[in-house]
């Protein structure tokens, strides 16, 4: 029984409860960074390697947290382990860590990390939480390379292209439509961020067919600040 549901923790994130598609929170990194396969799949890493990180910090000193001051506590760990994410892709990925920007501070305050501290790693044990950072950060990761993939395929007409963390510097990508139509270049804008945003959402809403269990089940126990909420007559709580 505890191995199905640790199972069941570790799947959740990655459709049924995917923090992107189904939660719809972590919008903002999402729009900005999956404008290629690369700078997605660098983001989605770097998300991946803080939640995972603080999941587990969190979980394991939730009993002696204050629970006045938890969300500031959450806070500082998780900015401790983006500093030293950033740290080191400025010494090792410095190409990385340029195209990703500004955006790499601000996992400090993605809704996703400090969420899944506030929903589950301060209430569950170590290991539990640890394999929620894995599963949400696969869904976010796998979100963020789809993204990429249709943009950058839409957008330029070929696939992969990028120094691929220093890797394969200069590389021009693989043609997709390039020889036939040429790239649509909105789709690697904002306008296109958005666009390709709701196809991905509609479709994985339309194959899971979970539309209406997403609707219900949204509510209070959905939102991030709900231990800090003393309104009891809240918007969520409306819906």
């Amino acid at each position: 029984m505890e191995e199905k549901k640790r199972i069941s923790i570790l799947t959740n994130g990655i459709i049924k409860e995917n923090p992107v598609l189904v939660l719809v929170i972590g919008t903002c990194p999402t729009l900005a960074t999956s404008g290629s396969v690369e700078t997605g799949l660098g983001m989605g890493l770097a998300a991946t390697a803080v939640l995972i990180c603080s999941n587990i910090v969190i979980s394991a000193l939730h009993n002696i947290i204050p629970d006045k001051v938890r969300i500031p506590c959450f806070i500082t760990v998780i900015a401790g382990f983006v500093t030293i994410v950033q740290m080191l892709l400025q010494a090792f990925v410095p190409s990385l860590y340029s195209a990703l920007g500004l955006y790499l501070p601000l996992i400090v305050v993605n809704c996703i990390i400090l969420g899944r501290a506030e929903m589950f790693a301060s209430k569950n044990g170590v290991v539990d939480s640890a394999l929620d950072g894995i599963g949400m950060g696969i869904g976010f990761t796998l979100t963020l390379v789809i993204m990429g993939t249709l943009r950058e395929v839409l957008g330029n007409g070929v696939w992969l292209a990028g120094d691929w963390f220093g890797l394969a510097k200069g590389f021009k990508g693989i043609p997709i439509f390039s020889r036939f139509i040429p790239g649509m270049s909105i789709m690697t804008m904002v306008p296109g961020g958005f666009f390709v945003y709701a196809i991905v959402m509609a479709a994985v809403h339309y194959l899971t067919k979970d539309k209406s269990k997403i609707r219900n089940d949204f509510g209070c126990d959905g939102c991030a600040n709900i231990g800090a909420c003393t309104d009891g007559d809240c918007a969520a709580q409306k819906q």
